[in-house]
């Protein structure tokens, strides 16, 4: 081998040890958890049964031990008033209990343009799309946020990289086999790079969920707070 070629072969070893790096840096940043539908049971809650809004892991966690139902996994599942209501659409077992917010303009995230939808169909299929796009018929769960983070496979066209708009963000995502993936990222992180990362995963469509409230319930990777001041929550369930 010549000078030149080991050369070249040196700078692809380093360049594919740099992606590498960066790969699992950015898998290392954030928190992800991933639901098979065909498999296990997505529900979305917000009020308990006497009618109040439940707010934090620990009363849905409580609740569901009435019911004989470990919570295996939990985040906060969208944008809320200050009343803890939902800021848009949110359905719960086919119910409407908050309709569409068609709003363009307004302040926070919510409302840059496209913002999405996450639903789950009464077929058990995951979709994520933008709230435009959104049919209500056949929908078991559906909750409202935004911004979009990827639309049709391309990262949103507002999110700058190497922004400095930094913050704790979780968001959800449709994998290619149909699986939902839900990522939290464990440091401040701006949008393209948190957008990015469902990218990678080969997700097509993804939806920013929250901010700096954000926190995830998932004991099996060493996540048991059980607080939280939300309004919709997402949380996988098991039979006990």
């Amino acid at each position: 081998m010549s000078n030149y070629q080991k050369v070249i072969t040196s700078a692809i070893v380093l360049c594919l040890v740099g992606l590498l790096s960066f790969s699992n840096s950015t898998n290392n940043e954030i928190l992800s958890h991933t639901v098979d539908l065909k498999k296990q049971d997505l529900k979305f809650y917000w009020k308990n049964d006497a009618g109040k809004i439940m707010k934090s892991f620990k009363k849905l966690n409580s609740s569901l031990k009435t019911k004989n139902e470990k919570l295996v996994f939990a985040v906060n599942g969208g944008m809320y008033k200050t009343d803890h209501s939902p800021l848009g659409l949110y359905i719960e077992d086919g119910e409407k209990l908050s309709k569409v917010n068609r709003i363009k303009k307004g302040y926070g995230n919510f409302y840059m343009q496209p913002n999405g939808i996450f639903y789950i169909t009464d077929s058990n299929t995951a979709v994520v799309c933008k709230t435009l796009d959104f049919k209500h018929e056949g929908v078991k769960y559906a909750t409202q946020s935004g911004p979009m983070l990827l639309i049709d496979g391309k990262i949103h066209d507002k999110f700058k990289e190497g922004s400095k708009n930094l913050n704790i963000r979780n968001g959800v995502g449709i994998l290619p086999n149909g699986s939902i993936v839900f990522g939290m990222s464990k440091d401040m992180i701006n949008f393209h790079d948190f957008a990015n990362y469902f990218k990678s995963l080969g997700c097509e469509n993804a939806l920013y969920l929250d901010g700096f409230v954000s926190k995830t319930y998932l004991p099996s990777d060493g996540y048991n707070t059980l607080n939280g001041n939300f309004g919709v929550i997402i949380g996988e369930i098991e039979k006990k």
